[in-house]
């Protein structure tokens, strides 16, 4: 019984210690669970450069969204006019919403990789310690503001 405890312990340990983030299929995983994007952003914010690239990939997604979902109601509700009613088909919000949708997809296609540099950043930071091992790096920095001057300790 000792021995299947410590099997598990170690397991345990070496378990909590795998911090990955990866992105498959367009949702986070960290360490194998699925996470929200709520929870991704709050990990990414303690890097300034992973926030940022996060915050881009997100505004890319909603702006690409956004035409794309444009383009289509456009050129649907056009062919809804023509196929209804006497007008002329293709009309110019058939040709605005294949122009959306073009555009939509060089702005879409671009998020990916704001999402995979974030992460590559994250798990950067976040190095997968092995079994035993220990990753204890301090630094201590001198800063300054408007109220003063100091030290900053990091470990």
């Amino acid at each position: 019984m000792k021995k299947i405890l410590l099997l598990i312990v170690l397991w345990l340990t070496a378990t909590s210690y795998s911090q990955q983030m990866s992105l498959e299929k367009g949702k986070f995983y960290l360490g194998g669970n699925r996470i929200d994007s709520r929870q991704a952003r709050n990990l990414f914010a303690t890097n300034v450069k992973a926030a940022a690239l996060y915050k881009q990939a997100q505004s890319k997604e909603a702006l690409g969204g956004f035409l794309l979902g444009l383009g289509i109601g456009l050129t649907v509700g056009d062919l809804a006019i023509g196929l209804f009613s006497d007008k002329d088909y293709p009309s110019g919000l058939t040709y605005a919403g294949l122009g959306s949708i073009a555009v939509s997809v060089p702005i879409l296609s671009g998020r990916k990789k704001r999402y995979n540099e974030a992460i590559e950043i994250y798990n950067s930071e976040h190095k997968e310690l092995k079994l035993g091992a220990t990753n204890h790096t301090i630094e201590l920095n001198a800063v300054s503001n408007q109220n003063g001057f100091g030290l900053q300790l990091k470990f």
